[in-house]
């Protein structure tokens, strides 16, 4: 008996459906670009429950005849290329022939199209993959598609959606990635009765920026506009030394695809190493174009991802670009990795760099080690434990004095190293510090009892769409934390109260970093990652010289916390070096 068979279409059909459209911003994305191809200069994105119930995009592009509309639901009808040497150098956003019958299989669809003139428009009615009807109806030129009901059919998909908040940022992220690439072009979206984003068109990038951002990001931004033979590099990036605490500010597109690219994202980060103060990243709006024949885009099925002919040239151009810009403004230090740089310098794989002289020393997490013989239990309150075996310091024993462990000093100004009984402790000191803030913060918020500072003067600022609507889900947390923020019209926002353990501009970065994240679960879980970035930004930062004093309070409060290991952002604080391996790698024991 044959064990194995041919998948039944409707399967197969659903199968491959699902590595197109993954959630709702999947069909925004494939409805767009198609409208972007056809030519249009307004576009409507309308959305119900974050795209779950009702997707319409409409556009006055081009249209379809009937019969093209009819033949668009076929898999891998397109268009967009016509033959194997297309694939060399594509020029459209979409080539696949895979949006529309991948939509159409998962959801109810009901596509109006026009091609304008004399010829009547069509309208097409589909379910799964089922055809409802057709018909003829008057519609001006361009094409209306609706989306219904996604993955009706396919329950288990449906379950994992996240929330209607959450799919909107999304979709409101991706459709501010159009505004930038296509400045000319009219948008908009809208969830609900309500606009989320309204863009009319205008001249270009730096007055999209403006509409989008706002002044006060626009005003930090320098012009990068430079070519040579392995592309041209244009748009705005930090101006040192303004910079942000993440990189949510970094938009990259290839061709006007917008896109997620390593070479790019490392080649920026290392042109402004040096720059910018440390822990900090640059903003940036870079556009790169290249020959199409010079860059896959056929590497991700979201078509998200490219991979270039030649990246260690592209690397470099990126190098170049931000220097040629930092040189037009002046006053500033030079730039590690310039247009002077070496060849081979700053290659994204590291090609050429010389061998380490010796082997490195292993060390482990110290959620995999045991940190140290247990010290008597200080006096604490109950809310507060201890992991079982973790040190702690008595009520006269400092780090410094204590039996187990012994602060000797400061590495890097980032690292404190301290002397165990059987190795050494190496303590990032930013996450030690809010592993020790988060637990301190937790508390206060257990008691309801944080102290609020009043602006006299209110902090103003301005969110872009898809912080707009993170704002909304996130209020109640923020309300709750001590933070309260109020519209001053359009996407202007004043922060009015906030905790008083913070500067103003850092009450306002906690929010406005806050409502970059995507947070999705239950309400205890959000607000565990609010308590987690106020302490991110409240915390000690690499960089900063530690007297003896602080160093030694840091260690003793780490380990009184409830997870000395990790911080509260999950990463790890502590690493340690075995004795036996010092002395290995010394030639002390075999």
């Amino acid at each position: 008996m044959n064990r194995i068979a041919v998948l039944p279409l409707e399967i197969s059909q659903k199968i491959a459906a699902g590595e197109v459209i993954e959630r709702p911003v999947s069909v925004v994305k494939e409805l767009v670009e198609n409208s972007l191809d056809a030519g249009a200069s307004e576009i409507r994105v309308d959305l119900l429950a974050g795209g779950k119930k009702l997707i319409r995009v409409q556009d006055d592009g081009q249209g379809m005849s009937r019969a093209d509309a009819e033949l668009s639901f076929v898999r891998h009808s397109t268009s967009k290329i016509a033959g194997e040497d297309d694939l060399l150098g594509i020029a459209t956003l979409g080539f696949r022939g895979e949006a529309l019958p991948s939509i159409s299989a998962v959801s109810r669809l009901t596509l109006r199209t026009s091609e304008g003139g004399d010829a009547a428009a069509v309208e097409l009615e589909r379910e799964g993959d089922a055809v409802r009807a057709v018909r003829e109806i008057a519609l001006p030129r361009g094409t209306a598609i609706e989306v219904r009901d996604l993955f009706f059919n396919l329950p288990a998909r449906l379950k994992f959606l996240r929330s209607d908040s959450s799919e909107l940022t999304l979709i409101a992220k991706y459709v501010t990635n159009v505004a930038l690439a296509y400045p000319g072009l009219r948008l908009w979206l809208a969830h609900g009765p309500r606009s989320v984003l309204d863009c009319p068109p205008v001249a270009g990038l730096r007055e999209r920026i403006f509409q989008l951002y706002g002044k006060e990001i626009l005003d930090r931004q320098m012009e990068i506009d430079y070519g040579e033979t392995a592309g041209r590099l244009f748009g705005f990036a930090s101006r040192p030394p303004h910079g942000r605490a993440d990189r949510s500010h970094q938009f990259f597109f290839v061709n006007n695809r917008p896109v997620r690219d390593k070479i790019l994202a490392s080649a920026l980060n290392q042109a402004y190493r040096g720059l910018l103060e440390k822990e900090m990243s640059p903003e940036a709006f870079l556009f790169l174009t290249v020959p199409y024949g010079e860059v896959d885009v056929n590497v991700h099925p979201a078509k998200s991802e490219v991979r270039f002919r030649d990246s260690s040239s592209v690397f470099r151009l990126v190098l170049r670009s931000v220097e040629r810009a930092r040189r037009g403004i002046g006053g500033l230090k030079e730039i590690a990795a310039g247009a002077g740089a070496p060849e081979g310098r700053g290659a994204p794989d590291g090609a050429g760099a010389p061998p380490p002289a010796f082997a490195p020393v292993e060390f482990s997490p110290a959620s995999q080690i045991d940190l140290g013989v247990p010290f008597k239990i200080a006096e604490r309150p109950a809310s507060f434990g201890r992991p079982a075996g973790a040190p702690d310091f008595g009520p006269t024993e400092t780090a410094g004095e204590g039996p187990g462990l012994r602060v000797l000093g400061q590495f890097a100004d980032a690292y404190i190293v301290v002397e165990s009984g059987d190795g050494l402790l190496v303590v990032d000191q930013h996450n030690a510090h809010e592993r020790i803030l988060f637990d301190k913060y937790a508390e206060i918020r257990a008691r309801k009892t944080w102290p609020v500072a009043l602006s006299l003067v209110p902090l103003l600022f301005d969110l872009s769409p898809s912080q707009v609507v993170r704002l909304e889900a996130e209020q109640t947390g923020l309300e709750e934390s001590g933070f309260r923020v109020e519209p001053m019209g359009g996407r202007s926002y004043a922060l009015r109260e906030y905790p008083d353990i913070f500067k103003p501009q850092e009450a306002l970065s906690v929010v406005t970093s806050l409502l970059e994240e995507d947070a999705e679960g239950p309400g205890e879980r959000k607000m565990d990652r609010l308590l987690a970035t106020m302490a991110c930004k409240s915390a000690i930062k690499a960089g900063q010289s530690l007297p003896r004093e602080k160093m030694e309070f840091l260690v003793r409060e780490l380990f009184r916390t409830l997870n000395p290991s990790l911080c509260p952002h999950g990463r790890p604080i502590v690493v340690k070096i075995p004795r036996g391996q010092i002395e290995k790698g010394l030639g002390r024991r075999a």
